[in-house]
């Protein structure tokens, strides 16, 4: 760093010379902690370094383009006479030109990105981890926040919590790159990963997570029947998700306006959607069956939720799971996804695709997709009325493989 002793290093004709491309990267130092910023993409900028408690500071004093070597010279002396009298020039400068903190703007980001977001609950989840887990950086300004600050929030989660502190620095990021786009900061993003803090911090503990335990298509049957003779609101919502084979919040959130009976198709809005795009559900009789049973109970008004918990809210996820667990089930509520995919693929003979798409994941390249306008519905109607043929059998598997080959020739 530049000791100050020497002023006026660099001449108004040398300048020009920085000015022009093909410059060298790096900065050239005037004298007294100015220096001309040559960066590599080409940007060229007046930066004054200095050190304020112990630590080193850089304050940008504008573009090389706007500001001249002179009116550079008397940024830099004014930022020493404030240093002189005790007061941090940066500070000084965000005071005038009302640079917000991490915390209120990060509060904007959010303001400003939640009407792209699927749900509320997606937003919340961002509000708490810049409010909570990057709580440190909530005072400190936008301009101000250096790679050492990020490393106080990030370090102490790293390891104990490899996915949280991913997530925080993705977002820490997010809402410092809108700053630079508001014009309150310049330069590099301190939290950026590629080519600096990967350079910084170890590789964080990828978490194992395996696979959802599903109980064998095989005891599906043997299962449902036994289920069939439960009562209560969460046994039979667990009855119609293994028979459409659907997610439990997009059970559990099922209101009856997505409801179509006389056509045997329940409309998952985009909304409620794991892809964010509206599904549609062919029902079997007997899953048509399990709404005409629980609609006395929740009244089917357009917005009532189809199997309601406790004072008509949403049943929880732990209930479904509750109804496993007294059932001495030692699987998942969402494994039975896997149980439908699993018989798809290795007892009926429809195509991955239909079975895919029942499952609403997203097959193929954009290209193929863009291609595959239709959801097919109809062939997915006949899988879905033959594998409630089979959850519905209580017989062996092998009994039921022959009827379901003959239902699949024609999807």
């Amino acid at each position: 760093m530049d000791t100050g002793r020497k002023h006026n290093r660099l001449s108004a004709r040398g300048v020009d010379a920085l000015l022009r491309d093909g410059a060298r990267t790096g900065r050239h130092a005037d004298g007294g902690g100015l220096y001309l910023n040559v960066g590599k993409g080409g940007a060229r900028r007046w930066v004054f370094l200095f050190r304020w408690n112990g630590r080193l500071r850089e304050m940008g004093l504008g573009s090389a383009k706007a500001v001249t070597l002179a009116r550079a010279r008397e940024k830099a002396t004014e930022a020493r006479s404030l240093i002189a009298e005790g007061q941090n020039p940066i500070e000084v400068k965000r005071a005038s030109a009302g640079v917000p903190d991490f915390g209120d703007f990060a509060k904007e980001v959010v303001r400003a990105l939640r009407p792209g977001w699927r749900n509320e609950k997606h937003a919340k989840q961002w509000e708490t981890t810049l409010e909570s887990d990057a709580s440190a950086l909530a005072r400190v300004p936008v301009n101000q926040i250096e790679t050492d600050d990020i490393l106080r929030v990030l370090k102490p989660i790293w390891l104990a919590k490899p996915e949280t502190a991913g997530r925080v620095r993705g977002r820490i990021e997010r809402v410092l790159d809108a700053a630079t786009a508001k014009g309150y900061r310049a330069g590099e993003n301190p939290a950026r990963w590629k080519g600096h803090l990967d350079q910084l911090l170890p590789q964080r503990k990828k978490l194992s997570r395996g696979h959802h335990s599903a109980l064998p298509y095989a005891d599906v049957p043997g299962f449902m029947d036994r289920l069939a003779k439960r009562e209560g609101m969460a046994a039979k919502a667990l009855g119609f998700l293994i028979l459409t084979a659907a997610r439990s919040g997009e059970v559990r959130g099922a209101r009856w306006e997505e409801m179509d009976l006389e056509a045997a198709v329940w409309t998952v809005p985009a909304d409620r959607m794991k892809a964010g795009r509206a599904h549609r559900v062919p029902l079997s009789a007997r899953a048509v069956e399990m709404l005409r049973e629980v609609e006395p109970i929740s009244g089917k008004s357009p917005s009532a939720l189809v199997f309601p918990g406790q004072k008509g809210r949403p049943l929880s996820d732990m209930s479904l799971g509750a109804v496993l667990r007294r059932m001495d089930c030692g699987h998942t509520v969402h494994g039975f996804r896997s149980s439908f995919r699993d018989w798809a693929g290795e007892v009926s003979t429809f195509p991955r695709e239909i079975a895919e798409a029942a499952l609403a994941h997203v097959v193929g390249d954009a290209t193929e997709r863009a291609y595959r306008r239709g959801d097919a519905l109809d062939k997915r109607r006949k899988l879905m009325d033959a594998w409630a043929g089979y959850a519905l059998t209580a017989a062996a598997p092998s009994a039921s493989v022959v009827p379901l080959r003959a239902m699949a020739g024609d999807a």
